[in-house]
């Protein structure tokens, strides 16, 4: 299988990539102290062409031009590439984070392909970790949006509203109690709308839309959301083009989802500056 995957090297968690894309290598074209790289299955194609991941920890502070973050390079790749970078970036820092037991501390070794971790002495299984969180596009029943700020955030940095599920929650609950919490919004329904995978470290994004039935009441909590803005189009297409509105990048579920409500010319229309959270 090795001998005709194909492999993404992955330098700490930069991608090789060339012309906006991945640089796959082969079994072939992999040098010596590559071969030193941990290597981690990911899967196979629709044509039965297997996945690898060749990961080298690093704490350089400059890596070579021909890696990039996925955070860069993300917004180029296609389906299929984004897809194996997400997971390759996953497990690879779930591995560099589970080096030792949870039970009893001794070493853990990397086995079927990756996808666990056997502890050396007490023989225990860990497998990876993924933290599902729920990310909210607040709504009124005049169809606005509210958006939020956090304190964290760089200068006109707004997006949806989100946070991590707590053990015994269930998503709607997290929903319920996330909105609450941040903008004091009270929900009278909601919708799901699709999830994805956001390997910073490892979480999950579960998204809804909600509607609040109290949108004269709102305001930001003051501890983790500083700023909130309630936006109809006309609104969210001025301030992007302006530039008082930076949005979130265009790989992310919470831009897909503020697209999704702006219409067929988000592309379009909301061309401006984005930015991640940091």
């Amino acid at each position: 299988m090795w001998q005709r995957a194909k492999i993404i090297e992955l330098l700490g968690d930069r991608f090789r990539c060339a012309g906006g894309s991945l640089e796959f290598l082969t079994s072939n074209s992999i040098t010596a102290s590559e071969k030193e790289a941990e290597r981690y299955f990911l899967g196979l194609d629709k044509s039965g062409t297997p996945y690898f991941v060749l990961h080298q920890s690093t704490e350089i502070a400059e890596f070579p031009s021909e890696y990039e973050s996925l955070r860069t390079v993300g917004k180029s790749l296609n389906p299929l590439e984004i897809g194996a970078a997400v997971h390759a970036l996953a497990i690879a820092q779930w591995h560099d984070a589970h080096r030792r037991c949870a039970k009893c501390g001794a070493q853990t070794n990397s086995t079927m392909g990756g996808a666990v971790r056997k502890c050396e002495a007490c023989e225990s299984d860990h497998h990876p970790r993924t933290d599902p969180a729920v990310i909210v596009l607040v709504k009124d029943n005049a169809d606005r949006i509210l958006l939020g700020r956090q304190k964290v955030w760089p200068a006109k940095r707004f997006s949806t509203f989100a946070g991590f599920v707590e053990p015994g929650e269930s998503f709607e609950s997290t929903v319920l109690r996330e909105v609450a919490e941040e903008c004091g919004g009270t929900v009278e329904n909601m919708r799901y709308l699709g999830s994805q995978p956001w390997p910073f470290p490892a979480s999950l994004m579960i998204a809804f839309e909600a509607t609040i039935s109290n949108p004269e009441s709102v305001k930001a909590d003051g501890e983790e959301i500083e700023e909130i803005i309630w936006l109809d189009r006309n609104d969210l297409k001025s301030k992007v083009a302006s530039q008082d509105l930076l949005l979130p990048p265009r790989i992310s579920v919470a831009r897909a989802m503020i697209e999704a409500w702006y219409g067929v010319d988000a592309r379009k229309d909301l061309v401006g500056s984005e930015t991640w959270r940091n």
